[in-house]
C-alpha cells in the first residue's frame, strides 16, 4: 500500500460526512476541537459586547444609560461567559484539537463523550444567553452569593437560570477533564515517557486533575442553592439552621483554583511557543515540572484568600494569606525559566512572540497586585473595590488571553494550511495592549480612590468621572483590536496562500502531518525517543506517511490508536475506538431537557429525560464489545499488542476510576457542608434530629457490603473461566443493591426529620439520597454485567464490564457506610 491508497483507506474509516450530517454525527477530535474554539470564541464577543455595555454606562456620572435591573445581568453575565463560557472551553477546545497530535495520537480517549461534551456546552451556554434575551438573566454576580440570590431576595427565574445552565455546562467541563487525563496517561505514541511529552501535555495534564477535584464543590453548591429555591430546604438560611457562609466556602473552594486552572493552560502555550521562538530547547524542564505540582497543590489551600473581610478567625486570617504569597514561587520559576530561555536563545521578534512580551508585562503587574491582594490589612481595605477588578483582569486577560493570542497565531497555520496577512496583526496587538492597559489599569487608581464594584453609577463628586471616561475609552479601543483580529483570521482561513508544513521550524509532532491535518492525524504512529522528536528526524514526517510507524496498515474499518504504559510509553494495547454517531447529540439533548424540566419547576416532569438520560447511557456501552476474542494482533516494526477490551486497565476502567475521583470529590463537598454546618451554623443544634431507623440503616449497609462482595465474587468467577456464576453472582449483587437503596430510602422516610424545617434534616436528606443515588447507579451497573454476559460479550479475556462494575460497587458501599456513621454517630455521642 503506497502512501496515497494508506490515506485514502484511514479516511474512509476516520472521515465524517460532509455537511450538517457530520455536524450531527462527527466524534472525531479535530472537528469536537474546532467548534469548542469557535464557540468559545463567539461566547467571548457576546461577552465582550457586555462589557462595553458596561463601559458605555460607567463613562459619564449620574448616566442612564442602562438601569439598575439590566445592569446587574450585564455585569453578572459579563462575568459568568468569560469564566464559564469562554476561558474554560476555550482551552478545552485547543487541547481536544491539539493533543492528540502533539502526543503522536490519532485520537483522544473518549471520542463520544467529547462530543457529548461539546453539545452540553452549546445547550448549556444558549439557555443563559436566551435568558439575557428575554430579559431574564442571572443579577447577583457571578458568585451568586447568598442570600441574595436565594429564593426571598431574587424571586424570578434569574437565579435558576444561572444554577441549572452553569451546571449543564459543567457537566462539559468534567468530561473534557476526564477525556483530556485518561488520553495523556494512556494514548500517546509508543516509547514517550512522561518526562519527554512536551509541557504542553504536562500542563493540560494538571489543569485536568485540577478541574476533577475543583468542579464538584462547585457542583454541589449549585444543587444544594437550586434544592433551597425549589423546595425550601434551607441550607444557606440561617433562620433554619443554614449558613450563607457555606456558598462562600463551597464557591470559592471552585473558585480559587479555577484562575489557575484558565492559567495553567495559557502558561502552557507560553512553553511550547516561546522555545520556537527564542530557537533555544525550554529551560528547567524538571523545575516547570515541580512547579506545576507545587502551583496545583498550593491553589486548593488558599481559597480563604476570598473572605478576609467574612469574619474569619485570625489564625486562619494569617494562614491562608501566608498561602496566598507563597503560590508566587512556583508561577516565579516558570516566568524565570521562560526568561532564561530567551536569555540564552536567539529571539525572533515575530508575532506570537509580541504577544509573549505583552504576556509578561501584563501578567506580572497582575501577580504584584495578587501578592498585594493576599496582605489581609491591604485586601480588608481594596476588597470588593475596583482595585480587585483591575487585578481579576490583569491576571486573567494577562495570564489567558495575551499567550492564547500567540497560540492562535501560532497554531493558525495548521488549523488552517496558510499563511497569515501581514501587518494586520501587529495592528490587533497594539489596539489590543494600549486598550487593555487604559481600561484597567486606571481602575487600580479608581479602586484607590474607593470606587465599588458592582455599583451601576455615581455622582460626580466622588471624583471618579476622568478615570472611568479614559477606561471606557480603552475598552473601546480593545474592542477595535479584538475586531481587528477575527478579521485577519477569516482573511487568512479563506483568502491567504498556502502555507508550508512547519513554518516556524518546531520540533514537536504535531508538525509532522500535513496541515491542516487529515481526520485521522498521522498515516502510521512513531516510535518517540526525544522530547522533540521532528527535530531529531526531519524525514519523520516522510517515513510515517510511508507506514513506517506502529498501525500503518488499516484492517477491519477499526478506528485504531497505540496506548502505552503511562510512565515508560511501553507498547501497552490497541485501543479501537467508536466511529461516529448520533448518541453524543441526543443524549445532550434529553439531558437538556431535564434541566429545562428543572427550570420551569416541571420536577416530577424531569424523571423522564432522566430516565432517558440513564437508557442512552445503556445504549452508549452496550454499543461497544465484541461476541469473540481477537488476541493480540501485529501493531508494526514486528511487534503484536492485544486489543483494549482483552487487556487490563482499559481506557473504560481508567475514565471510570476519575468519574468516581470527581465524585468522591462532591462527596467530601458535601461531608465538609454537614460538618461545616455542625460546627459553624447558627440555630444548632436542630430541634429534631434522627429518630430510630436503625434497623433499616444496618439492612442498608449489610446489603450493600453484600453487592460489593458479589461483585468481586463476580470477577473471580470470570478468571475461574465460571460464566454462569459469574452472571448469578452479578445478578445477586443487582438485587442486593435494590434492598440497600430501599432501607436507605425507608431510612430517611421513618427516621429523618421533614428536610424543609431546619438545615440538619436537609442536610441529613442530602446524604441519604447522595447514598441512594449511588446504590441505583451500582444496581444498573451489576444488571449491565448481567445482561452483559448473557449476551456473550464478556470471557476470561473481556471482562471490562465486571471491572467497572466492581469499581461502583465499592464506592457505593463506601458512600453508603460513610453516610450512615454521619447520621448515626453524632446520636450515640450526644
Amino acid at each position: 500500500m503506497n502512501a496515497l491508497q494508506r490515506h485514502r483507506a484511514l479516511t474512509a474509516i476516520w472521515g465524517s460526512p460532509k455537511g450538517w450530517r457530520g455536524t450531527i454525527v462527527s466524534v472525531n477530535h479535530s472537528d469536537i476541537g474546532r467548534r469548542f474554539i469557535l464557540t468559545a470564541f463567539a461566547f467571548f464577543a457576546i461577552g465582550g459586547v457586555l462589557a462595553m455595555l458596561i463601559r458605555a454606562q460607567l463613562a459619564t456620572p449620574d448616566s442612564a444609560f442602562v438601569g439598575p435591573a439590566i445592569y446587574n445581568q450585564l455585569f453578572t453575565m459579563h462575568g459568568s461567559i468569560m469564566m464559564f463560557l469562554f476561558a474554560i472551553p476555550m482551552f478545552e477546545g485547543l487541547a481536544l484539537y491539539m493533543l492528540p497530535k502533539m502526543l503522536g495520537s490519532r485520537d483522544m480517549a473518549f471520542p463520544r463523550l467529547s462530543a457529548y461534551g461539546w453539545w452540553c456546552y452549546l445547550f448549556g451556554g444558549s439557555i443563559l444567553i436566551a435568558a439575557l434575551a428575554f430579559g431574564v438573566a442571572p443579577d447577583g454576580g457571578w458568585f451568586m452569593y447568598t442570600p441574595l440570590s436565594s429564593k426571598a431576595f431574587t424571586p424570578g427565574i434569574n437565579a435558576d437560570v444561572w444554577l441549572l445552565g452553569i451546571t449543564f455546562v459543567e457537566i462539559s467541563a468534567i468530561c473534557a477533564a476526564i477525556e483530556i487525563t485518561v488520553s495523556i496517561l494512556k494514548l500517546r505514541a509508543p516509547g514517550m515517557r512522561l518526562d519527554q511529552m512536551p509541557l504542553f501535555a504536562w500542563y493540560l495534564l494538571i489543569t485536568a486533575l485540577m478541574m476533577i477535584l475543583a468542579f464538584p464543590p462547585l457542583i454541589l453548591g449549585s444543587i444544594l442553592l437550586e434544592v433551597e429555591r425549589a423546595f425550601g430546604w434551607p441550607f444557606f438560611d440561617p433562620t433554619r439552621g443554614g449558613s450563607p457562609m457555606l456558598w462562600q466556602h463551597l464557591f470559592w473552594l471552585f473558585g480559587h483554583p479555577e484562575v489557575y486552572i484558565i492559567f495553567l493552560p495559557a502558561a502552557g502555550v507560553v512553553s511550547t511557543v516561546l522555545p520556537v521562538m527564542a530557537r533555544n530547547a525550554i529551560l528547567g524542564y524538571g523545575w516547570i515540572v515541580a512547579a506545576l505540582l507545587a502551583l496545583a497543590f498550593l491553589s486548593f489551600g488558599l481559597w480563604v484568600h476570598h473572605m478576609f473581610t467574612t469574619g474569619i478567625p485570625h489564625m486562619a486570617l494569617g494562614f491562608f494569606s501566608a498561602a496566598s504569597a507563597l503560590v508566587a514561587i512556583p508561577t516565579a520559576v516558570q516566568i524565570f525559566a521562560w526568561i532564561g530561555t530567551l536569555w540564552t536563545g536567539r529571539p525572533e521578534l515575530k508575532l506570537p512572540m509580541l504577544y509573549l512580551l505583552g504576556f509578561f508585562v501584563v501578567f506580572v503587574l497582575g501577580g504584584l497586585t495578587g501578592v498585594m491582594l493576599a496582605m489581609v490589612p491591604f485586601d480588608w481595605q481594596a476588597h470588593d473595590s475596583y482595585f480587585v477588578v483591575a487585578h481579576l483582569h490583569y491576571v486573567l486577560v494577562g495570564g489567558f488571553i495575551f499567550p492564547m493570542l500567540a497560540g492562535a497565531y501560532y497554531w493558525l497555520p495548521h488549523f488552517t494550511g496558510r499563511a497569515r496577512v501581514p501587518r494586520l496583526g501587529e495592528a490587533a496587538f497594539w489596539l489590543i495592549v494600549i486598550g487593555f492597559n487604559l481600561t484597567f489599569f486606571l481602575m487600580h487608581l479608581t479602586g484607590l480612590l474607593g470606587m465599588p464594584r458592582r455599583i451601576y453609577t455615581y455622582t460626580e463628586e466622588m471624583g471618579w468621572t476622568w478615570l472611568n471616561l479614559l477606561s471606557s475609552v480603552g475598552s473601546f479601543i480593545m474592542a477595535f483590536g479584538f475586531a481587528l483580529f477575527a478579521v485577519d483570521v477569516a482573511l487568512q482561513i479563506f483568502f491567504s496562500r498556502r502555507s508550508r508544513r512547519n513554518p516556524w521550524r518546531a520540533g514537536t509532532l504535531e508538525w509532522a502531518m500535513p496541515t491542516p491535518a487529515a481526520a485521522y492525524n498521522i498515516a502510521s504512529q512513531p516510535h518517540v525517543e526525544s522530547r522533540e522528536p521532528l527535530a531529531d528526524d526531519p524525514e519523520l514526517a516522510v517515513k510515517l506517511a510511508r507506514g513506517e510507524g506502529y498501525l500503518g496498515e488499516p484492517r477491519h474499518g477499526w478506528r485504531e490508536t497505540m496506548a502505552v504504559d503511562s510512565a515508560s510509553g511501553a507498547v501497552d494495547y490497541v485501543v479501537i475506538l467508536p466511529g461516529n454517531t448520533r448518541l453524543p447529540v441526543v443524549t445532550a439533548v434529553v439531558t437538556g431537557g431535564f434541566f429545562l424540566a428543572l427550570l420551569f419547576g416541571y420536577y416530577w416532569l424531569a424523571l423522564i429525560p432522566l430516565a432517558g438520560v440513564a437508557a442512552l447511557g445503556w445504549r452508549w456501552a452496550w454499543a461497544l464489545g465484541a461476541r469473540e476474542d481477537v488476541g493480540p494482533v501485529a501493531i508494526g516494526r514486528d511487534q503484536t499488542a492485544p486489543i483494549h477490551r482483552e487487556a487490563p486497565g482499559a481506557p473504560g476502567w481508567w475514565g471510570t476510576v476519575l468519574l468516581l475521583v470527581a465524585d468522591g470529590t462532591l462527596f467530601a463537598a458535601l461531608l465538609f457542608g454537614y460538618a461545616f454546618l455542625w460546627v459553624i451554623a447558627p440555630n444548632w443544634p436542630p430541634p429534631e434530629r434522627i429518630d430510630g431507623g436503625t434497623i433499616t440503616a444496618l439492612i442498608a449497609a449489610l446489603a450493600s457490603i453484600t453487592a460489593m462482595v458479589l461483585a468481586r465474587g463476580a470477577g473471580r468467577a470470570i478468571s475461574a473461566g465460571s460464566l454462569r456464576a459469574s452472571r448469578q453472582m452479578a445478578l445477586a449483587g443487582a438485587v442486593a443493591q435494590a434492598v440497600s437503596v430501599a432501607a436507605l430510602v425507608a431510612t430517611g422516610a421513618s427516621a429523618l426529620p421533614i428536610p424543609d424545617t431546619h438545615a440538619y434534616a436537609a442536610a441529613s436528606w442530602a446524604l441519604i439520597a447522595y447514598a441512594a443515588i449511588h446504590g441505583f447507579i451500582a444496581l444498573l451497573c451489576a444488571a449491565f454485567a448481567w445482561a452483559r454476559i448473557g449476551a456473550g460479550f464478556v470471557s476470561v479475556a473481556r471482562a471490562q464490564e465486571l471491572a467497572i462494575a466492581r469499581l461502583f460497587a465499592d464506592y457505593s458501599a463506601a458512600a453508603t457506610i460513610l453516610v450512615l456513621l454521619c447520621l448515626f454517630v453524632p446520636g450515640l455521642l450526644a
